[in-house]
């Protein structure tokens, strides 16, 4: 389980650092959400390198831009560097779920 949420941490943080980065290169292209949710991907990235459950439960909130994508964006606008992220984000909410449901399940409830 240390390696599912290792990976999750490290995949928060090339998010994290990849949404900043972003953010510097073209500031009007990806808006000061983008930077907030890099900051807030790179907070979450270090949590779960603890061995709190914040981290995990903090690690469901990827699934937000899964949910407002379809949304704001044609699928067949998607670029690369876009997918990746909603790549990144879908995996990480995925090993959360994951690493909830099994501790509920260790700890019998």
């Amino acid at each position: 389980m240390k390696t599912i949420r290792y990976f999750a941490a490290l995949l928060m943080l090339i998010s994290g650092v990849w949404h900043v980065a972003l953010y510097l290169k073209a500031p009007a292209d990806i808006g000061i959400a983008g930077l907030a949710f890099g900051v807030l991907y790179l907070i979450i990235g270090l949590l779960l390198l603890r061995p709190k459950m914040i981290g995990v439960y903090l690690g469901l909130i990827p699934v937000v831009p899964l949910i407002m994508a379809p949304f704001m964006v044609k699928l067949k606008d998607l670029d690369l560097a876009t997918t990746s992220i909603l790549i990144i984000d879908l995996v990480v909410f995925v090993c959360c779920v994951y690493l909830i449901l099994a501790r509920k399940k260790s700890s019998g409830g």
